[in-house]
């Protein structure tokens, strides 16, 4: 492993320039939270990964590429349409991919770099959950949740890395997504593959973070609380499982949709040029406990 060295002339990792005297007290402000480049969202074109593709690009993204699956993007395809017709100067687009499959997702950056030029920022929202008794899950069931969330979260990161690294402009960054369940068992429902899942996501953020910094990417990784989207909506045992997630959060709720963004713009920024190996949880409070 090859740590960085701040003061060569070549280095990756020095801290941005200080930001022109002559820009106005609003400038200054849009120009530290700021996202420059093109951005990656794999999940993209679900409710999360499609927030937080907005945000980015209210913040400046240039281009910016929805990974997922062909069912997923063909049924979100107005919202995609949407989100490119509200951004006209930005390259919004979306590309099948399947995060556990390594040639796709090569396949996927190649894609991106075609159309925009390259890759300066990876965000991962693909992953899937399931409520399963640890002595009834098959050993199916346990392999695809952390081939999913895991493996597929390294694939992409990986395949990102290599041509961020070979830029060699620095400046990058890829955000993994954990989750609260890798810092404490759910309850009421029983999802051991999820929790381990997620765990091993936020130690995968600590290694990349090490090993990457020294071509100028920057590895972290968000840890959602219980967030009020259409996968956790419902009645029967979904409502009740609410109102006992709700019961055990400080703030008495689930997190709504748009509040993970401001983490994510933070992470693209040069407001969070120095956050390298963080796990930002966001979860209004409920792993306090």
């Amino acid at each position: 492993m090859t740590l960085s060295d701040a003061s060569s002339p070549t280095s990756l990792t020095s801290p941005p320039p200080p930001l022109p005297a002559t820009l106005s007290t609003d400038d200054r402000a849009k120009a530290r939270f700021a996202v420059e480049g093109n951005v990656v969202v794999t999940g993209g074109a679900g409710t999360l990964g499609l927030s937080a593709a907005r945000a980015l690009l209210e913040h400046g993204a240039s281009g910016c590429c929805l990974w997922d699956l062909e069912s997923t993007l063909r049924s979100s395809q107005n919202q995609l349409a949407t989100l490119a017709k509200d951004f006209p100067k930005a390259r919004v687009f979306g590309v099948v991919v399947d995060v556990t499959d390594a040639e796709a997702v090569k396949e996927g950056i190649d894609a991106v770099v075609q159309t925009v030029g390259g890759v300066d920022h990876l965000f991962c929202f693909a992953g899937i959950v399931g409520c399963v008794h640890a002595m009834d899950m098959t050993d199916v069931q346990w392999r695809k949740t952390l081939d999913v969330n895991a493996t597929g979260s390294f694939l992409c990161a990986q395949a990102a890395a290599r041509q961020m690294a070979a830029q060699k402009k620095g400046g990058c960054s890829i955000t993994l997504t954990a989750s609260i369940s890798a810092h404490r068992v759910n309850y009421p429902q029983p999802q051991v593959a999820y929790n381990v899942s997620k765990a091993a996501v936020v130690a995968l953020k600590s290694s990349l973070a090490a090993e990457w910094a020294v071509h100028g990417i920057r590895v972290n990784s968000i840890s959602p609380g219980y967030m009020d989207t259409i996968l956790n909506a419902g009645e029967g045992s979904i409502k009740e499982a609410r109102d006992v997630w709700a019961s055990r959060n400080p703030m008495g709720r689930m997190g709504a949709v748009g509040e993970l963004d401001g983490m994510c713009v933070l992470l693209a920024s040069r407001a969070g040029s120095y956050i390298n190996g963080a796990d930002m949880v966001i979860d209004g409070g409920a792993i306090a406990f």
